[in-house]
């Protein structure tokens, strides 16, 4: 996953799991050249509420373990990282990852969808959670659009 990729590289460069927020910005805006300083603060926002990373007080701290990820020498993220991302997507990504096919996934979701006349992202975690994949963390946004639409 390309945002794991880039929040990871601030850390790596520090060879931690804990950077000051200012440090973050300026390896991916001034070491790196990947974003702004203000598109690097939008990215903070956007992995913070996908849970890759955590406020500590002044301090970001990484949900994972930096030094596991690989970044290719050619690797440089795509402006797509700084929009949210639907739950839908955050599921189809988690599926995607585990190895089942984009194609399939969609076509199982769109299947439950219909079948039980629910939201798309309330298809998507039945379906993850049924592939065995832990969407537990997606299920309340989940509810909550299933809740809107009711």
């Amino acid at each position: 996953m390309s945002l794991r990729v880039a929040v990871a590289a601030p850390f790596k460069q520090h060879g931690t799991n804990r950077l000051r927020e200012n440090e973050f910005v300026v390896a991916l805006s001034l070491d790196r050249d990947w974003f702004s300083p203000d598109q690097s603060q939008r990215l903070i926002d956007v992995a913070t509420q996908e849970g890759v990373l955590e406020r500590d007080g002044p301090e970001l701290v990484a949900t994972f373990d930096p030094s596991s990820v690989t970044i290719d020498d050619d690797f440089v993220p795509g402006d797509d990282l700084l929009r949210e991302r639907s739950t839908f997507e955050r599921v189809l990504d988690a599926l995607v990852a585990s190895g089942v096919e984009k194609h399939e996934a969609v076509g199982a979701i769109n299947s439950l969808q219909q079948e039980y006349a629910i939201t798309i992202e309330a298809a998507a975690v039945v379906y993850a959670s049924g592939e065995g994949i832990d969407v537990d963390e997606l299920a309340p946004a989940a509810r909550s659009a299933l809740i809107e639409d009711g």
